[in-house]
């Protein structure tokens, strides 16, 4: 194996499959499904076309996988023995930093993993910042070049749910507004709102999650109280009554609007509401 200069990042380096471990806490899913099976029938063929990004892991002979994790773990279903990569010689907070940004330009990433990627490169800032005599404080603008910082804080808040909740949203059961009120609540509430959203196969809606985050902030949010909320009909689960324009066209004007046909038609219930109350009081 190449010794490597500190600063030489570029040159490629077979390393043996046994020396490289996945980085501890890294937020993507490595998953053995079909497009897995695709990618080890590819390296089993092909061998690995791009390099995986490792690190020295220190006072070993080992590495940390950067960016790579499913090309590793393809290669190891294939047999693979020895991975070419390229070393950088970097602390664990400059990898976290390079691993996160390696991979959110993927196509698909889910929402956990944006949540935990934001937050393990925010806390690798962060931690820069205080090793260097700094206040520690980092912009959450500094995450993502792509999205603004009030959207990273969002993705953040997933880090709270619970995995159930956490589940959902990278099933796309759940928005990401829903996800952030939820994730304010504490671990038993978001447990009985898994057991619901479980048995009763609804999620709730964006103005129940923030009525169970505003109920749960006075500490008044008991089982009773979150399945009144969760039992309250939605507005695409109210009834509605569709009038037909033409139907009544006749009655209005021709230069009339809609919203002009709206006030008459409320003015005009609005005095058959009070003539059936008089007729009511003269029997």
């Amino acid at each position: 194996m190449n010794q490597l200069d500190a600063n030489n990042n570029n040159q490629i380096t077979e390393i043996p499959i046994s020396k490289l471990h996945a980085f501890e806490g890294h937020p993507y899913k490595v998953e053995d499904n079909e497009e897995m099976e695709a990618l080890t029938e590819s390296i089993r063929n092909n061998g690995i076309m791009t390099p995986l990004i490792i690190r020295p892991i220190y006072c070993t002979d080992e590495y940390e996988v950067i960016s790579g994790h499913r090309r590793l773990y393809a290669a190891k279903k294939a047999g693979i023995t020895d991975i070419p990569a390229f070393v950088h010689n970097i602390d664990r907070d400059a990898a976290a930093i390079e691993l996160v940004d390696c991979n959110l330009h993927r196509e698909h990433i889910l929402p956990s993993e944006k949540a935990y990627a934001y937050k393990l490169k925010l806390d690798a800032i962060s931690h820069q910042g205080q090793a260097c005599g700094q206040n520690g404080h980092k912009s959450r603008d500094e995450i993502s070049d792509t999205e603004s910082g009030r959207t990273v804080q969002r993705y953040i808040r997933l880090t709270y749910l619970i995995p159930p909740l956490l589940r959902l949203m990278d099933e796309g059961k759940m928005a990401l507004s829903v996800g952030v009120e939820l994730s304010y609540l504490s671990e038993g509430q978001q447990r009985f709102i898994s057991g619901f959203i479980e048995r009763e196969d609804m999620t709730p809606s964006y103005s129940q999650a923030v009525r169970l985050h505003r109920v749960s902030e006075s500490r008044n949010l008991g089982e009773t109280k979150m399945q009144l909320i969760l039992y309250e009909p939605k507005p695409n689960q109210r009834e509605q009554i569709r009038l037909c324009r033409d139907d009544f066209r006749e009655y209005f004007p021709d230069n009339y609007t809609d919203e002009d046909i709206k006030k008459d038609i409320a003015a005009g219930l609005e005095l058959l509401y009070r003539k059936r109350i008089r007729d009511r009081e003269e029997r």
